[in-house]
Formats: structure tokens, C-alpha cells, sequence
């Protein structure tokens, strides 16, 4: 819904490149921190990442549907606070100014770290997975796999890099991994004696390891903070270890 400015006699560069994208794309990036949906029926998004809206949108809680889903989401922290949005309107959301990668699936399968999920198509269906060997650690060990056909949106703390992992044998830090093919096999690995070496002084000695053909998208750092991890056998482990 682009118009023209009202505020005639005013003058900043705010309103040249930054007025709304005009667009017949259903999504679209405003810039590369904030995503245009022209939205006419549903999308599903991250809790908290709407910034604007024009038109009549509404807003609903959605659960994560079905009990082994909601029971994995509860005990593995894992999974996306999501939120139903519906009607006839143009919709901006954003997360934390990380930059957004839309990724168009068809038939196609993508694990994502919960944590880098900001929007996506309800036709996409989504499940809660373990990585192979991970059962005795919690922190950013279960992820979540889309498949099917629609889009999803990406979201990255610093510009990310992918990564062919077919040539040679591919590692990532736990938390700056934020998707992958999900044909490729994965499992944590451990560095001996490199705890404080390894990663953003996270003191962690675990990456993920992948094998496969496919790719890994790697975000710039781990986060704008490092999570505490927490290595004591609990529920989760219990349940799918």
C-alpha cells in the first residue's frame, strides 16, 4: 500500500529510498532487516516480529499443533513462538535488525535453528528433530525441519555464508549454524582440550558435524549474546535420548 508523502514542505532523505517498496511479490524484503508481506489469507511468524501493518490484519496465539510436537517443544526449549496472521493487508516484520533471507521450498526439505525462523507459509508443514548424538546435551541440539512447497524467511545475525558440504567434511559452531539440507546426517563432535578455543568464548568444545550432500548456512557470529549451556541430563534427554 504505497502513497505518495503528505508531508509536502518536508525534507530528509527518510523519504526517498525509505518509503514502502511498492511489490506484487507476496513477500518481499523492505530492506535487508525487514520483510514486506502482502499478505491475503495466513502466514505464521515469530511472536513479537510484527512492526507495522496496513489494512485489517488480526493476530492469534497458534500452538504447536498435535501433543508429540507440543511435548517436544516444551522439553527441548526448542521450536518457535509462533503467531497466526490473517486478513487483507500489507504486514512488516522484522527480528532484532538481523538481516532476512527468504528461501522458496519446493518439495523440498530445510532444518533451521529455531532461534532464525521469523515468518513462513502455513502450506509448509514443520517437526521438532534431535541431532544424531546429542541426547546427554540440550542447548541448541533439537532444531526444526520444514517441507513441502512455500516460502520461508530466514533470519541472520550478520551476513552468513553457505557452505558446499559435500567436498570435505564441514563443522559449525551449535548456535552459529542456522539451516542446512536436511538430506545431509549430522551429529555433535567434540574437540579435546580446545573448549576455550572453539567459538565466540563460549568455552563449548561441540560442533555439529555434517555428511552428506548438501549445503550449511552459517550466520557471521553465534548471537548478539552467548546462551548458557546447560549440560546436565534432563527430561528431554530422558524422552529422546
Amino acid at each position: 500500500m504505497r502513497h505518495a508523502c503528505k508531508a509536502n514542505h518536508m525534507r530528509s532523505n527518510l523519504f526517498g529510498e525509505n518509503l514502502e517498496a511498492g511489490t506484487v511479490d507476496t513477500m518481499s524484503l523492505q530492506n535487508p532487516r525487514l520483510l514486506k508481506v502482502r499478505l491475503n489469507g495466513e502466514l505464521l511468524a515469530r511472536q513479537g516480529a510484527m512492526v507495522a501493518y496496513q489494512g485489517q490484519i488480526t493476530f492469534a496465539y497458534e500452538g504447536a499443533g498435535g501433543v508429540g510436537r507440543f511435548l517436544k517443544k516444551a522439553l527441548t526449549g526448542e521450536g518457535v513462538p509462533l503467531m497466526r496472521c490473517s486478513g487483507q493487508g500489507d504486514l512488516f516484520l522484522a527480528q532484532h535488525a538481523y538481516e532476512l533471507h527468504i528461501v522458496d521450498l519446493d518439495g523440498d526439505s530445510l532444518t533451521v535453528n529455531g532461534a532464525n525462523v521469523l515468518a513462513f507459509d502455513p502450506s509448509l508443514t514443520w517437526d521438532i528433530r534431535r541431532v544424531e548424538g546429542a541426547s546427554v546435551l540440550s542447548g541448541g541440539v533439537f532444531n526444526m525441519v520444514f517441507t513441502g512447497t512455500g516460502r520461508l524467511v530466514l533470519s541472520a545475525f550478520g551476513t552468513p555464508v553457505v557452505l558446499d558440504a559435500g567436498p570435505v567434511p564441514t563443522f559449525a559452531d551449535l548456535q552459529s549454524a542456522i539451516a542446512w539440507s536436511s538430506s545431509l546426517r549430522t551429529s555433535l563432535v567434540r574437540t579435546a582440550g580446545a573448549g576455550a578455543l572453539i567459538g565466540r568464548g563460549s568455552g563449548e568444545a561441540f560442533q555439529l558435524a555434517f555428511q552428506g550432500e548438501g549445503f550449511v548456512i552459517v550466520q557471521a557470529s553465534e548471537g548478539p549474546f552467548v546462551p548458557k549451556h546447560d549440560h546436565g541430563g534432563g527430561g528431554a534427554s530422558n524422552l529422546f535420548g
